[in-house]
């Protein structure tokens, strides 16, 4: 029987047990030792930890579905990119809490490890799609990965999961939509002024002022050499950014959109780029997150097996330390920290740009 015209449907009564479907949930645990008559007692924690790992992987994906939808907005709506930052907080703070899990995990002993390792066979982190998602949505590219035996990632997912990554791979990731954004930056031009211009001429000349120190009595002989190539390589880098051609390759982000990340991290006080400000700054923080999430993975694959093969056939620590260097995504936005300078030595806004940059009604002045 359908419920009348306009009749909202009754509301029925909520069970705890059963709103979280806990008879499918704690039933989901299936020791593999307990199945060969030969039940580890830490094989139970393995596979809990492991499960929460994928339920919060779960949650991280299910944020970047609507952060990479407001993505999509042109223009991005300021309701929307506010959204989208407290988004990418919860992000970095669920990654927070799943590095926090190993400390856990770490309860098992090698020997503890030993007793069910073996029946994991072959097995491994590596095969999970979900984590493989979450690298590849933020922007994670297929050339930049260490690759494993010689082999693509994906080879080692099977079916509808290697099909999901391959999607994903065919998709705009958020780092494509943050360059985007970040392209279409305003500010960076009004009137006479020209943030390019006026800022390059401020960090130009503190580069040359530090350069020309090394090469005075006071700067330490011995890392002299050594500071002055970095040096000399932090002002081409910041000279590909307003001439691309002069430094192929220093930055992966188009000199547009590391222009625009610059001047809402230098000029992040501003009302209006205090919300852009916490997207880089939230962005920065996973990128670290995931980064100590690889190491700690690393340390921890050490301390339990050595210098042993993976159970997914890797060469276990050295492969994951190496990924976590190199599995970087967001490195242009650590970069900026290189050529920022104090706040007194920013250059000047023009007042009609600090104006639009303010609170509407302050500077429309005070109301009755």
């Amino acid at each position: 029987m359908t419920e009348p015209a306009g009749m909202k449907p009754q509301r029925r009564a909520c069970y705890y047990g059963d709103y979280l479907m806990l008879d499918r949930v704690l039933s989901a645990q299936a020791p593999e030792s307990a199945r060969m008559g030969r039940m580890a007692h830490d094989e139970m924690l393995f596979i809990i930890t492991h499960q929460a790992y994928e339920l919060w992987f779960k949650q991280v994906l299910h944020e970047m579905d609507r952060i990479q939808s407001d993505f999509s907005e042109t223009p991005l709506d300021d309701r929307s990119l506010s959204r989208a930052a407290k988004g990418l907080e919860r992000i970095r703070d669920i990654l927070k809490f799943v590095i926090g899990q190993l400390d856990i995990l770490e309860t098992m002993t090698p020997l503890d490890f030993l007793e069910f390792r073996d029946i994991l066979f072959p097995a491994s982190g590596f095969q999970s799609t979900q984590f493989r998602l979450i690298e590849i949505r933020l922007g994670l590219k297929r050339e930049t990965r260490i690759a494993l035996d010689e082999k693509p990632y994906e080879s080692r997912l099977q079916g509808a999961d290697r099909d999901a990554v391959m999607l994903a791979e065919s998709q705009a990731s958020l780092f494509n939509q943050l360059e985007a954004w970040l392209s279409r930056t305003p500010f960076l031009t009004q009137g006479d002024f020209r943030f390019r211009d006026a800022y390059r001429k401020a960090v130009v000349a503190m580069l040359e002022a530090d350069l020309a120190y090394l090469e005075g009595p006071g700067a330490a002989a011995d890392s002299r050499e050594a500071d002055a190539r970095a040096l000399e390589k932090a002002l081409t880098r910041f000279q590909a950014i307003f001439e691309p051609d002069s430094a192929p390759g220093a930055w992966r982000m188009t000199p547009q959109a590391v222009e625009g990340a610059l001047f809402i991290t230098l000029y992040r006080d501003e009302p209006a780029l205090q919300t852009p400000f916490r997207v880089l700054s939230a962005l920065m923080d996973i990128d670290e997150a995931m980064t100590l999430w690889r190491y700690r993975h690393a340390l921890m694959v050490q301390r339990m097996i050595g210098v042993k093969l993976g159970t997914g056939g890797s060469s276990g620590h050295d492969y994951l330390a190496a990924t976590a260097k190199a599995h970087r995504i967001f490195g242009d936005l650590f970069q900026l920290s290189t050529y920022l300078i104090p706040r007194s030595a920013l250059p000047t806004l023009p007042q009609e740009t600090a104006r639009r940059m303010g609170l509407v009604y302050a500077s429309e002045g005070a109301r009755p």
